[in-house]
């Protein structure tokens, strides 16, 4: 699995012109699920992603975490994090894994970082959307499962 996180003040996903997800101070998170990816991965993922220290503390430095700062999380899934754009113009896909495989693991993830009590609103999974936020920092990490 992999994600690209954002840390944001704001962010808000919306689906057929209605804003199905919105959060204030927390991450952004845009979540892609390759062939192979297991229930193991979308846990160490959670875990990884709640503890992570990307917002400042007192002193400004990146020293406190999700779990930390009550932080709360946009989870949009995204396939197209697997793209592979090696050959021609058009990107192949087949990195991804197949979506009924992708949407079970994309809300494993949500459900493990809701069992640590984090505030998790979602995009809707295979729909086309539109994502805003307003980032903090900017601080954009990439995460890869093991």
């Amino acid at each position: 699995m992999r994600i690209v996180a954002q840390r944001v003040s704001s962010a808000r996903v919306s689906a057929d012109n209605q804003i199905i997800g919105e959060i204030g101070a927390g991450l952004c998170l845009l979540i892609g699920v390759a062939p192979g990816d297991t229930a193991r991965d979308a846990r160490w993922l959670a875990e990884k992603t709640a503890n992570l220290r990307i917002f400042s503390d007192e002193d400004g430095k990146m020293n406190r975490s999700l779990l930390d700062t009550n932080g709360a999380v946009l989870a949009i899934s995204q396939f197209t994090l697997y793209a592979d754009c090696r050959r021609g113009r058009r990107p192949s896909f087949t990195g991804a894994a197949a979506p009924e495989i992708g949407e079970e693991l994309y809300l494993r993830f949500v459900e493990e970082l809701r069992r640590m009590n984090i505030t998790v609103k979602t995009g809707k999974f295979g729909a086309e959307m539109k994502v805003e936020l307003a980032g903090e920092g900017p601080v954009t990490i990439i995460i890869d499962s093991i």
